[in-house]
């Protein structure tokens, strides 16, 4: 248990936020260094766009089953200022460590428990947190084929693992109208402001409540000076669904928006970027890993997304939030439960050590002696 606090501690106290290529460069020579001590291997260093990757291959042919995690996080830099990494009665603090980086040193120290690593891959990528433009392709080339993906994010609540995760759609709505002098002359204007309120009304009309569908204006900003009809405005838009269907209506509808006001013109940018992960995708691996846990596992549906959307669009099993068990991703109380790191660490390498010896097939069955694994 002191080593895994250790890792963590470590990884906590190299910042990383994610568009801070610098700073996540430095975060994955700290984590280089935890697995070249666990594993006695050198990772491979994939960098794209200045964005620092690594990847742990085992055995001399394609990977069997995939560990995926980040390192990057939310947190700016200078966050360990306000939000000093400790242990106290129990619970870790420190910013990134339920997201995800006590997720990223579990995963490590449970390859360097297996006594056979062969068929197994580790991906720890450094762009998740604004939506992986960076690693997308990486992570499904190295899917590909797998008989599973582990997915190291947080839990949900109570510990519980994220079999069904929704869709994520992002786009940016930029308008251009015209500026004139908003005391003389504001009638030689076209108000970028005001059709900007217009698409945003009917951007967040398309949502569904009955079907979960949230789409959301989140940042936005118009105009330069409080004397000037504002030449140019645009929103940011979130959308989450848990279907296809729903995403395919939402992004054609975005897609289809049309300029009110005379002379203003609109540009959509972004589009879908995560499919739903579907509880198919999770269901035979949810129940051997309940199977190894001796049935204490709980299963969650969550609104946010992770890397593990894209391996589960793949048709790959995909078994997500078997990190740290906690609370409070991306906020000021963001922390985890000391005592249930070993056990879920142990729920990992029981998991890896079943699939890689049997595949995704022994749900019910060749789980062996090592029901007991995991049980909280």
């Amino acid at each position: 248990m002191n080593d895994l606090l250790a890792d963590i501690e470590t990884l906590v106290r190299c910042e990383s936020p994610s568009e801070d290529h610098d700073a996540v460069a430095r975060s994955a020579e700290a984590v280089a260094k935890i697995g070249r001590r666990l594993l006695g291997a050198e990772p491979e260093r994939i960098v794209t766009d200045g964005c620092t990757h690594l990847r742990w291959r085992f055995g001399d042919g394609p990977p069997r089953v995939l560990l995926l995690g980040h390192h990057d996080t939310v947190w700016p830099l200078g966050s360990l200022r306000t939000h000093p990494f400790s242990i106290t009665g129990g619970v870790l603090r420190g910013p990134g460590c339920f997201d995800m980086k006590a997720g990223v040193v579990m995963a490590l120290h449970a390859a360097a428990a297996l006594a056979d690593r062969t068929g197994l891959a580790i991906l720890v990528t450094g762009d998740e947190e604004i939506g992986s433009p960076l690693s997308r392709s990486l992570i499904e080339e190295e899917a590909r084929g797998c008989d599973a993906v582990f997915v190291l994010e947080a839990s949900a609540d109570g510990g519980a693992l994220k079999t069904r995760r929704k869709g994520v759609s992002r786009y940016w709505i930029e308008v251009e109208g015209r500026a004139a002098h908003a005391g003389l002359e504001p009638e030689k204007g076209v108000n970028a402001g005001i059709e900007l309120a217009h698409q945003i009304l009917a951007v967040a009309a398309l949502a569904d409540a009955e079907r979960g569908t949230t789409v959301v204006p989140t940042a936005l900003s118009a105009g330069t000076t409080t004397n000037t009809v504002p030449a140019a405005a645009s929103v940011a838009v979130d959308a989450r669904v848990w279907d296809t269907a729903e995403q395919d209506r939402v992004d054609q509808a975005v897609r289809s928006l049309a300029p009110v006001l005379p002379g203003s013109r609109i540009r959509i940018a972004g589009g879908i970027n995560r499919a739903p992960l579907d509880a198919v995708a999770s269901a035979d691996l949810f129940a051997l890993a309940n199977s190894l846990a001796g049935g204490t596992l709980t299963s969650a549906s969550v609104g946010g997304a992770s890397d593990g959307n894209f391996t589960a669009g793949l048709g790959i099993p995909t078994l997500d939030g078997l990190g740290a068990v906690g609370g409070g991703a991306h906020a000021d109380d963001e922390h985890v439960v000391v005592d249930q790191l070993l056990p879920r660490t142990a729920l990992l390498v029981s998991l890896t050590k079943t699939v890689l010896a049997n595949g995704t097939s022994s749900a019910t069955t060749n789980t062996g002696g090592e029901s007991g694994a995991g049980q909280r």
